[in-house]
């Protein structure tokens, strides 16, 4: 169902009864879209989304009332979009797009997937998954007036990842460790450190700034010391004695440590430590379950305190639950999991507390913690109806009819800009890549199965050297080959596991192969490609990219030239390992030339690598 039917003259109306869809959200523009879905006809949608109905939802995602309140947003979206079209199926959700039930395969079977999310992880990852099932995909985003839809066909229009994205703000660790000033200093300390450290796996690296660490090594040393102290805390998880460790260590000893750093108060108040017991004294009249429902109010310290180990109680007997259940035990920040969202909003407000800066909100610490732009109805339904125009154009085929629409109520000339669709970016980590599906029986298959009989043979490769890696590192080369007799279960290498082939001689692009479960044993070879029989696989070759005309001295510099008569090729350098110390030297290739030729030599050897920097050089015979 991956393929694209040929339009014979069918009205897209009828194509749409007949057509299977995924939307990923049901938010503002997953109501607005899913409202359109089935008014339109389309005949069966699916829709996932983890999320539950909040309050601030309310004004704009239409579908949900006061009495939804608490309960799953996919469910009640389905139930309320169904009245408006009982004809239609609907099939809803309340799950992670990313859970692995949602594989490839699953994805392949749809006609057209819709996103209508919130958060960059969730969109790259729908964007891969629908390039490695070969489905459209159809984009959509809002960020208050503002909003973009586009179309994506892989091999035909860009991905979602051809562009670069802005990457979330990053903190030097020093302020959010020592020295806050903000309450985003403080929530970002709860949510990518504090958190991280007892249930997560160590700090979250992406949310600090480290490009200062050298101007602060003292510092940065007892830093370290402090999270090692908070990994031993950790080992005492689920203890009577648990809870007041943990806070008489971050909200007592490390603040009286940082208090005696008397250089670094001599321009701002310092924090003020905590006393747990005493704290707790003042606490123990309070009724936890009214100040925990309020998520607008902004707790006082001593509700806080009450939050705190409500919710350190909560994700404590998670992890226990999971250790005596032989699962992983890691636990991470989601905007939407109410217990890392009590104890970050806690943890933040309490450290608030001591460096004298404003507290905030549950609800507020949401919005910032979970990186929320506030959305607009208006501007959310213009985009979901946008999408489903879009979507017929994708039903007929008619990709080079589609286009990337904008919406800017701010420019000068009109509300909606449109533009046609971009072509693919050769250089695009995702969509760049030649991507390739196999079956694998993971009883049998050995790495040296999948190297000889999948990438070797029927991808063609034959005695082309290769690397292959899996999202943790490379697990072969030809340097590397201890693991060939290894099953790919013993790699850590699943179903809906995906490896990346690297060619060692830089001519082809990428390859990234999706590995499936077999559902029948594999009698003669354990893994084998899903390619269609007829047609000859050809993996593309690396784009030759402009070289540039310039030298050593810059761009500005002098251009030396000279011209030559050269008699032999000069083949281009092996690329290095990751982590080699040699040095890369690439030539450009060139073929023998008559003597009445004149033939422009490269020299791309690196600056004090033996060469000229990059000069070209054009001797005039």
């Amino acid at each position: 169902m991956s393929s694209d039917p040929e339009f014979d003259g069918v009205s897209p109306l009828t194509e749409a009864k007949s057509s299977r869809v995924l939307m990923v959200g049901a938010g503002g523009i997953g109501c607005e879209l899913l409202k359109n879905l089935v008014l339109t006809g389309f005949g069966e949608t699916h829709i996932v989304d983890l999320d539950t109905i909040d309050l601030s939802n309310l004004n704009r995602q239409f579908l949900f009332r006061q009495e939804h309140i608490k309960k799953s947003k996919a469910l009640v979206a389905a139930e309320a979009a169904q009245k408006f079209n009982p004809n239609v199926k609907i099939v809803p959700y309340h799950a992670n797009i990313k859970d692995p039930r949602f594989n490839v395969e699953w994805f392949s079977s749809f006609r057209i997937v819709f996103n209508a999310l919130d958060n960059l992880e969730a969109r790259r990852h729908v964007n891969k998954m629908c390039l490695a099932a070969d489905v459209p995909l159809i984009e959509s985003g809002t960020t208050g007036f503002n909003g973009q839809v586009q179309v994506i066909k892989k091999g035909v229009t860009a991905c979602y990842d051809c562009t670069p994205k802005d990457t979330p703000k990053s903190f030097p660790v020093c302020t959010i460790r020592s020295t806050p000033s903000q309450p985003i200093h403080c929530i970002v300390w709860g949510k990518s450190y504090l958190l991280n450290e007892i249930f997560g796996t160590s700090e979250d690296e992406s949310a600090f700034d480290h490009s200062i660490d050298a101007d602060n090594a003292k510092e940065i040393e007892e830093l370290k010391r402090e999270s090692e102290a908070l990994r031993k805390i950790r080992e005492s998880v689920g203890t009577p004695e648990f809870n007041e460790a943990l806070f008489q260590k971050v909200f007592h000893t490390d603040i009286v440590r940082l208090r005696s750093m008397e250089d670094m108060w001599k321009s701002r108040k310092p924090p003020e430590p905590l006393d747990y017991k005493a704290l707790m004294e003042k606490a123990s009249t309070l009724d936890k379950e009214a100040v925990i429902q309020d998520q607008q109010k902004i707790w006082t310290l001593e509700e806080n305190l009450i939050v705190f180990n409500d919710g350190l109680d909560r994700l404590s007997k998670r992890v226990l639950e999971s250790k005596a259940a032989g699962q992983d035990a890691v636990i991470t920040f989601d905007k939407d999991d109410e217990d890392t969202l009590d104890f970050v909003a806690a943890s933040a407000n309490i450290r608030s507390t001591l460096f004298g800066i404003d507290r905030k909100s549950k609800f507020d610490t949401k919005q910032m913690a979970g990186n929320i732009i506030p959305a607009i109805a208006t501007t959310n339904a213009i985009a979901a109806g946008l999408c489903v125009l879009e979507a017929f154009k994708v039903i007929k085929g008619q990709y080079s009819q589609a286009k990337e629409v904008f919406l800017t109520p701010f420019a000068p000339a009109r509300l909606l800009g449109t533009d046609k669709s971009r072509e693919p970016n050769p250089d695009c980590p995702v969509c760049g890549s030649f991507q390739v599906r196999a079956r694998v029986d993971f009883s049998k298959a050995t790495l040296n199965d999948f190297v000889e009989d999948f990438i070797k043979e029927e991808l063609g490769y034959g005695e082309k050297e290769f690397a292959i890696s899996t999202e943790v590192g490379i697990i072969y080369d030809p340097d590397e080959t201890d693991n060939l007799e290894k099953k790919l279960s013993e790699l850590s290498i699943k179903p809906d596991s995906f490896l990346t082939v690297t060619d060692e001689d830089n001519e082809l692009v990428n390859v990234i192969v999706s590995l499936s479960e077999s559902k029948e044993p594999l009698e003669e070879k354990p893994v084998r490609g899903i390619l269609p029989s007829d047609t000859e696989v050809k993996i593309p070759t690396q784009p030759k990219k402009p070289l540039p005309l310039t030298n050593g001295a810059g761009s500005d510099g002098p251009l030396v030239v000279s011209l030559t008569k050269p008699t032999e090729a000069v083949t281009p350098a092996k690329r290095s390992h990751p982590g080699s110390d040699e040095g890369v030297a690439k030539k450009a290739k060139t073929t023998a030339a008559d003597d009445d030729d004149d033939v422009v030599i490269v020299d791309d050897v690196p600056s004090g690598a033996g060469g000229d920097g990059g000069a070209i050089v054009i001797d005039d015979d």
